[in-house]
């Protein structure tokens, strides 16, 4: 199955590890510092031009959403993905 994560970007939801509210940034330590390292190594990619909401993390990219994190959760879990 697939995630429609914004923009034309879609992933297979077997690829998904986590998707979180793009606030978790400035509210969490750990999270602010795996961003980072995951910037750093290029492994970060912003779809579309819109603000982020959400963070999702997958395998081999980190993806910065314009979609809700509830939003995606919903289809998450709706296409079978699991969380």
């Amino acid at each position: 199955m697939y995630i429609h994560l914004g923009g034309e970007k879609i992933i297979r939801s077997s690829e998904l590890i986590a998707i979180f509210d793009v606030s978790i940034e400035k509210s969490s330590r750990i999270s602010k510092q795996f961003v980072t390292a995951a910037k750093e190594s290029k492994k970060v990619e912003s779809i579309g031009e819109e603000e982020a909401k959400s963070i999702v993390v997958t395998k081999s990219v980190v993806y910065y959403s314009p979609i809700s994190s509830a939003t995606l959760k919903k289809r998450s879990t709706t296409f079978g993905a699991g969380m």
